[in-house]
């Protein structure tokens, strides 16, 4: 009788220990700890700031606006945790291995920049966090995505971006709006190597004149020169594979030389809301790597808050997808109901989540359906190629001469 009562006994303590640590656990998920490390200073601070970085506080505020996420029924709010990573890779992956490791968060949002993203994907790899690559752009992205099934990628293709421009330029020579001298530049690191290979091949096959291709290193202040030898090959065509601030330089140097190809691109930053109140109406007619849906009831709707909670408007290409992203997270999250990031992450590469860009649904880990150019008119920067998507506005060719 004694054993009998000890077992009992036993058991009835191991049922209430299982209770109260359940009961502990249940109490302890009073928030979801979210972490990331973003550039608030260094070189890449124009681009996090303006693509990366409004998205995440716009989203926190209207998670925890509405109650929190979702966890089996009941809503629990975001917490968050920051650091600066510098625009270092070195200290990016130091600061993903602390939030995991030290801060223990539920989940880590990606830096800004294809190199910062690639520098700590192994590491969120490792670790088993979902990894959401939204500003990486590589055509490597199938291989890495198989190499690092939580990871995924959300800009489409170097190849794709330069192959759509391509047959944009080759629809507008057949009109004969266009001959086929192009002059190219680009950034000699691997955003701009890839992109500016990819081009070089498919302007080859498309039978254009490649007059003028050179790299410049990162951080070049003047690019004069350049922008001197390219229009004096004479090309109806030129192009930038530029980051922020050399897009922003080379549009100052081509109106300062009175450069006037007829086809104008130059790469990432054209989207942001500040090339259009810097250039005014000479962005008009500029091309540049991405753009959007502007006639988008669910696109307008996010701009109008994106302003109203940041104080400036959105980037036009990957601004939204940034947000969108957050909302496929969210989604998944909520499906799978617990701090599960194996079942998240199982969830975001299988599911499909309704966001502001539409129906988002990823293919072997890549998001296919994007835009790869777009063209400022009249104060809005629509995308313009692949022609076939929904939304796509018709060019406008040549462009304006600049107005000095």
């Amino acid at each position: 009788m004694t054993g009998y009562v000890t077992r009992r006994h036993a058991v009835a303590l191991l049922a209430a220990a299982s209770c109260l640590v359940a009961g502990a656990a249940a109490q302890a998920q009073n928030s979801i700890k979210i972490g990331y490390a973003i550039s608030k200073t260094g070189p890449n601070t124009g681009g996090a700031s303006i693509t990366t970085l409004p998205n995440y506080q716009l989203w926190v505020k209207e998670v925890n606006a509405a109650g929190g996420i979702i966890l089996s029924g009941k809503r629990v709010p975001v917490e968050i945790v920051e650091y600066d990573d510098r625009s270092n890779s070195e200290e990016a992956v130091k600061a993903v291995e602390r939030l995991a490791t030290q801060d223990k968060v539920d989940f880590i949002l990606p830096p800004w920049s294809t190199g910062l993203n690639l520098a700590v994907a192994p590491i969120m790899n490792r670790l088993g966090y979902p990894h959401l690559a939204v500003t990486t752009n590589t055509d490597r992205a199938p291989e890495l995505a198989k190499r690092w099934p939580n990871a995924s990628f959300w800009l489409g293709l170097p190849s794709e971006i330069s192959t759509s421009f391509v047959d944009l330029l080759t629809r507008m020579k057949g009109e004969g709006k266009i001959g086929a001298d192009v002059a190219m530049i680009g950034v000699s690191d691997q955003f701009g190597i890839e992109l500016s290979t990819a081009a070089r091949n498919a302007l080859k096959k498309a039978g254009f004149n490649l007059v003028y291709d050179k790299s410049y290193p990162a951080g070049t202040q003047d690019v004069q020169p350049l922008l001197k030898d390219a229009m004096a090959a004479s090309p109806d065509t030129f192009i930038a594979f530029s980051y922020p601030p050399d897009t922003l330089g080379v549009t100052d140097t081509a109106k300062v030389l009175n450069f006037n190809p007829k086809v104008f691109f130059v790469g990432v930053g054209t989207a942001f809301p500040i090339y259009k109140q810097r250039f005014g109406e000479n962005a008009n007619g500029v091309m540049g790597i991405g753009g959007w849906n502007a006639d988008s009831p669910a696109l307008r709707d996010y701009f109008k808050r994106h302003t109203e909670a940041v104080g400036r408007e959105p980037d036009r290409w990957a601004s939204p997808i940034t947000y969108a992203s957050l909302q496929a997270l969210q989604q998944a999250i909520e499906r799978v109901g617990k701090i599960d990031r194996a079942a998240v992450i199982k969830e975001l590469q299988n599911g499909t989540f309704d966001t502001v860009i539409g129906k988002v649904k990823l293919e072997g880990g890549l998001l296919k359906d994007v835009w790869s150019v777009g063209q400022w008119q009249n104060g809005e920067f629509y995308g313009v190629a692949p022609v076939a998507k929904e939304g796509a506005r018709p060019v406008v060719a040549p462009k304006p001469a600049w107005k000095q």
